[in-house]
C-alpha cells in the first residue's frame, strides 16, 4: 500500500521486541533520495537490529518501513544490506561473485556477467573479473562486495561498518572513492558505524543512537557539501562537531 512521503525511505515508530526486551524503541528516520545517512552509537543501541528491520529479515514488533512510500514492513527483496566482511566466495570469481544477485533473479550466468561488466570501470574494478578474491586487497574487496550490493538493489544500501577492518590509509582512499560513486549513481545510503571521524565525513546527516533500548536521541545535519570534504577533518568545523557528538554519546 502505497502512502504520502516525499521520502526515498522512511521508518515511522519502529519497535522490536524479544520476548519480553524491547531492543528498540520508537525509531523514526527519513532518507532522501542520494542522501549518506550514518547510524551512530555504542555497540549495543540498537543499530543492527533496526538495520535487520529495515532489510525486512525481521518482522518488527511495532511501527512501518516505507521505501518511496510503499509499505515494506517485514518484506525482503526491496533494499540491499551489506555486513561488516565482504563475503565473497573464495572459488568463484570477481565477476560471478558481483553477479550473484542477478542470478538469484532468475537471470543466465552469461546475462548476469555481461550487466555486471558494465558497472567494474565505474567501480574502479575493472580489470579484476576473472581474478579470485584471494587476489585482491581488502579495499578491492570491498569495492567488489559494495557492487554486488548495488546490483542486488539500486535504491538503498545499507551498509554495516563495510570499512572498519580496513587500515587507516585504505579507509581514506575508498571513503573518497565511495563519496565519488555515490555521486555517480546516486546512490541512496543509511551507514552504520561507531567511528565518529567516518560519520562527520561521509554523512549528509548523523542519526545518534543511544540507550537500552536504542532510541534516536539526536539528529545532527553536517553543513559543508560532500563534495568540499577534502582535508575536512583539519578543520575547526569538524572538530566542533566532533566535540559535540561526543558529549551527546557521554551523556
Amino acid at each position: 500500500m502505497s502512502t504520502m512521503s516525499t521520502h526515498k525511505l522512511e521508518t515511522q515508530n519502529i519497535t522490536m521486541k524479544f520476548g519480553e526486551e524491547t531492543i528498540i524503541r520508537d525509531i523514526s528516520i527519513a532518507v532522501d533520495r542520494g542522501e549518506l545517512v550514518s547510524l551512530l552509537g555504542v555497540s549495543g543501541s540498537g543499530k543492527t537490529t533496526l538495520f535487520n528491520c529495515i532489510s525486512g529479515i525481521y518482522q518488527p514488533s511495532g511501527g512501518r518501513v516505507l521505501l518511496d512510500g510503499d509499505d515494506i514492513t517485514g518484506t525482503t527483496g526491496h533494499i540491499s544490506y551489506m555486513l561488516q566482511k565482504d563475503l565473497l566466495l573464495p572459488y568463484k570469481t570477481i565477476e560471478d561473485n558481483v553477479g550473484l544477485p542477478l542470478l538469484i533473479r532468475g537471470m543466465s550466468k552469461e546475462e548476469a556477467r555481461k550487466q555486471a561488466s558494465e558497472h567494474f570501470e565505474e567501480f574502479g574494478l575493472e580489470g579484476t573479473q576473472k581474478k579470485y578474491p584471494k587476489q585482491l586487497s581488502g579495499g578491492m574487496r570491498q569495492r567488489a562486495a559494495l557492487l554486488r550490493t548495488y546490483l542486488f538493489s539500486d535504491n538503498v544500501a545499507l551498509l554495516d561498518e563495510p570499512f572498519s577492518a580496513l587500515d587507516t590509509i585504505t579507509k581514506g582512499k575508498i571513503h573518497k572513492w565511495y563519496l565519488d560513486v555515490m555521486e555517480k549513481i546516486n546512490l541512496t545510503t543509511v551507514f552504520i558505524t561507531h567511528d565518529i571521524n567516518e560519520a562527520i565525513l561521509l554523512s549528509d546527516r548523523i542519526y545518534i543512537m543511544t540507550g537500552k533500548p536504542g532510541e534516536i536521541r539526536y539528529e545532527i545535519r553536517i553543513d559543508t557539501p560532500r563534495s568540499q570534504r577534502q582535508g575536512y577533518d583539519l578543520t575547526d568545523e569538524f572538530m566542533q562537531y566532533k566535540r559535540q557528538i561526543m558529549g551527546i554519546l557521554e551523556e
